[in-house]
């Protein structure tokens, strides 16, 4: 899909964005279902949700801080 495809569409563009986002937080530890919520969940910075997890926060702890 072109840019210029991209920009006529927004909505497939944000879905692409959280499909980044969502894959990117399965990589850092998150199950499945958290990946989604907080891919959906724009307001959330994407590296601190990541590195809550690196510096040895459980995911359930995570979601509480993010959420």
């Amino acid at each position: 899909m072109s840019a210029a495809e991209l920009q006529e569409r927004p909505d497939v563009e944000i879905e692409l964005v959280e499909q980044w986002r969502a894959q990117s937080l399965l990589r850092s530890g998150y199950d499945a279902e958290s990946a989604v919520v907080l891919a959906a969940s724009h307001e959330i910075d994407l590296h601190y949700a990541m590195s809550l997890l690196e510096r040895g926060c459980s995911v359930e702890l995570a979601l509480q801080i993010l959420l």
